[in-house]
């Protein structure tokens, strides 16, 4: 075992060791009785007044002992150091020694001085039999082990060897050995006692670290035995399940702790057991985990482990916080932010549990789609945070106006969908739905602004059995698609003829795909005339399509099949590479006019587009014109100023088509790269019986020639009117039927070559063609 001196043992363990030194007083009060009367009785024996000074010399020195033992009690050793312990252990060992040393010296004499057998038998039977307690009593301190069995044998042995007698120097010498093993136990006891002190205090350290981390846990933990008992329980486990003292838990069955709970958060017997009943089906293997909702506020998750030795680990934890993030999800993924309207898949699954709740008898259900009219133009007039506080108030009257019976939902920007559960009446479930169409044509104020807003409806009737939501919404596009054509902001119910031309236009559009991908698209112009009609100096290019099976299709149908299909690009790309080329088989004061629409001035590709249009066919910039609308012009203004500005810095010249017919028409004509403005047709129709129109006529054109603008005026159909127009100087080119039709590319060189034949009186109140 190993040896431990005093200064290799931590301070506390020291102080441990010299504390030990001044516990079990009784034993100095039976040692110093035994010695006075041994040397009490010596004396009287043999009347040596050597022992009866022993005698006293005892009594004081365990009196004094005692004292200091009484001062060692009173001694504040909680910030004690090394230095203190030692001294301590220096005064004790100095009291002890004084002790052994005096029966040693009383021994010494008797074999030396005295010779009388009894002192000898009695004064060394009384010393050894102190050595005998000495290890018991002073194992504590090494110095103090081998000092008083030192000072109480070397007497005994110097008396022995002062007899000079073989035998009695052999019995002197076999003395120290005494002293060694007595010390050599002292030492193997303190060594044994130190190794389960400090065993015992990694002990006491993992306890209290393995308990502070326990009750530290975020996680409740109950270990159980293998009856079901509460062997240990941390603080978290408490503090969950509001159960106080966790001490008193022990040896509980999990139940009654569960039942404790209950009644501290007030829990009703229902919920109570269905906690337990939960727990149960856990702790036997039947769920991986549970979650259990204790109350609104608390989520508690479970989940148990089971040892080899029968004894349960049930471990949980408070997951309120994402039981709550995981409902804000759902709710987030089920309905719109914007109107906290169920989502467009939400929706589906409303209908569908709504459908499925009463599947056994036939009912009709209706279902109404829902655009808001022109509500693009609220986003380009008072900004998207309006619109969206626009669409909020729509939102909140549409829910109020279906009922509590009807699912009501946001599809996506601004349209919205209504499924009626109608019963059995289809005329009354189709009233209901107008009924809520009209109620919804109201005004409504968002943004400190009021807005008269009117919605576009699609509605279709069908019965509960053969639902199928997927086609009863495209019926009901179908119906608002036609809506839109016919009756902006009415409201139309499907019919079946209907579905038929959804169809047809599907084909329609295909097949203006192929057309377009197979370049058959061709190209036909109209001139814009001098106002004497005497020169050309502009052909209009305009795109033309001859179905193979249903012939020519009108522009502004297929111009809308390729905004549907995001082709009006590749429409635009075709007319600009077509028109270039012509162009260069004309007299070279002849220029070409190309329209944009509102997806070509999107980005700034249409000036790559122009520009290797230019490059390819070798056209000069100078003959080329561009036509945009001014719906153009309300897309995003500050870029399309931009592109045209760029395009007009290639010397292109740029063309407001359809003028007047627009928004704020006056206001971009200062701002924007502007060298032509077209009047619209609808200034020139009844100009003479119409002085208004006339007059407006006239106005614009002096606006324009004020702004340094060129007119064209579209539309001149008849003689009259023309005259009309050159009289007060409104237009410095002409184009309509008065001088030409639109016809192909060979023609224009033809007319340019022979100019305008002589038009008769006749021609004064019908068409040119």
């Amino acid at each position: 075992m190993m040896r431990l001196g005093q200064s290799a043992l931590p301070t506390d363990v020291y102080l441990s060791s010299v504390s030990s030194l001044y516990e079990h007083r009784k034993t100095l009060v039976i040692g110093m009785l035994s010695h006075v009367v041994t040397f009490l009785l010596v004396y009287l024996k043999t009347s040596d007044p050597l022992y009866l000074a022993c005698s006293g010399v005892i009594f004081v020195l365990w009196a004094l002992r005692n004292l200091d033992m009484a001062r060692f009690d009173r001694q504040d050793f909680s910030n004690a150091d090394r230095a203190m312990v030692r001294k301590w252990e220096n005064r004790y060992i100095v009291g002890g020694v004084s002790v052994t040393l005096t029966c040693g010296i009383a021994c010494g004499y008797a074999i030396a001085i005295s010779q009388d057998p009894f002192s000898e038998l009695a004064t060394i039977s009384v010393t050894l039999a102190s050595m005998i307690s000495l290890v018991g009593r002073n194992y504590g301190s090494e110095r103090a082990v081998l000092l008083l069995s030192s000072s109480a044998c070397l007497p005994i042995v110097i008396g022995l060897i002062t007899l000079q007698d073989v035998f009695m120097l052999a019995l002197a010498v076999l003395i120290l050995p005494f002293i060694l093993s007595t010390w050599m136990m002292a030492n193997n006891v303190r060594a044994f006692l130190y190794e389960n002190v400090m065993a015992a205090r990694e002990i006491a350290t993992i306890a209290g670290q393995f308990d502070t981390a326990l009750n530290n846990m975020t996680h409740g933990l109950f270990m159980l035995d293998a009856d079901g008992r509460v062997v240990v329980a941390n603080e978290r486990a408490c503090e969950l399940l509001a159960l106080g003292d966790r001490t008193e838990l022990k040896g509980w069955l999990l139940d009654d702790v569960i039942r404790r709970g209950a009644r501290r958060m007030r829990l009703d017997p229902d919920k109570t057991k269905a906690i337990s009943r939960q727990l149960d089906l856990l702790l036997k293997g039947k769920r991986p985990q549970v979650l259990i909702p204790v109350s609104e506020e608390l989520h508690l998750e479970f989940s148990a482990s089971r040892r080899d030795n029968g004894d349960t680990v049930l471990i949980f934890e408070d997951v309120t916080a994402r039981v709550q993030a995981e409902k804000q999800i759902l709710h987030m993924v089920r309905f719109d932010k914007l109107t906290q309207l169920p989502s467009r898949d939400y929706f589906g699954e409303l209908v569908q549990a709504t459908v499925s709740a009463d599947d056994t008898a036939e009912r009709l259900v209706g279902l109404m789609v829902l655009d808001v009219t022109e509500f693009k133009h609220v986003n380009d007039m008072r900004g998207h945070i309006v619109g969206d506080r626009l669409l909020h108030a729509i939102a909140g009257r549409l829910r109020v106006l279906a009922g509590d019976d009807a699912i009501v939902a946001r599809l996506m920007g601004d349209e919205f969908v209504v499924f009626i559960p109608g019963g059995s009446d289809a005329i009354a479930l189709e009233e209901r739905m107008r009924g809520l169409h009209a109620d919804l044509r109201d005004t409504y104020e968002a943004g400190g602004f009021t807005f008269s807003m009117t919605m576009s409806a699609g509605i279709v009737i069908a019965s509960s059995l053969d639902l199928k939501l997927e086609d009863l919404q495209i019926k009901a596009d179908l119906a608002l698609s036609e809506t839109k054509l016919r009756n902006r902001g009415g409201c139309t119910a499907f019919e079946a003829e209907m579905d038929a031309r959804y169809v047809d236009r599907q084909k329609l559009k295909a097949d203006l795909r192929e057309a377009i991908n197979a370049r058959s698209l061709t190209l036909s112009y109209q001139p814009m005339f001098a106002p004497n009609g005497g020169r050309v100096e502009c052909c209009e290019a305009l795109a033309r399509w001859t179905h193979p099976e249903r012939g020519p299709v009108p522009p502004n149908v297929f111009i809308q099949l390729a905004e549907e299909l995001g082709l009006v690009t590749e429409i635009t790309r075709f007319v600009l590479d077509q028109a270039c080329r012509d162009c260069m088989n004309w007299p070279g004061d002849v220029s070409v006019s190309v329209n944009l629409s509102v997806l070509d001035l999107r980005s700034s590709e249409i000036v790559v587009m122009v520009t290797d249009a230019l490059r390819v066919t070798g056209l000069d910039a100078a003959r080329l014109h561009l036509e945009v609308t001014e719906s153009c012009l309300m897309d995003e203004p500050l870029k399309v100023q931009a592109i045209l500005r760029e395009l007009r810095g290639l010397g292109i010249t740029i063309a407001i088509d359809d003028f007047g017919t627009g928004y704020s028409s006056l206001s971009y004509l200062d701002a924007l790269p502007v060298d032509i403005i077209k009047i619209d047709r609808s200034f020139v129709r009844n100009i003479r019986e119409d002085s208004r129109r006339f007059k407006l006529l006239r106005g614009t054109a002096n606006l324009a020639r004020a702004l340094g603008l060129r007119i064209v005026v579209e539309g001149v159909e008849t003689a009259d009117q023309l005259q009309l127009i050159n009289e007060h100087n409104c237009a410095d080119l002409i184009q309509g039927f008065v001088f030409a039709a639109p016809m192909p590319a060979s023609a224009i060189a033809t007319l340019c070559k022979n100019g305008v034949p002589k038009r008769g009186a006749k021609t004064t109140s019908k068409r040119i063609a």
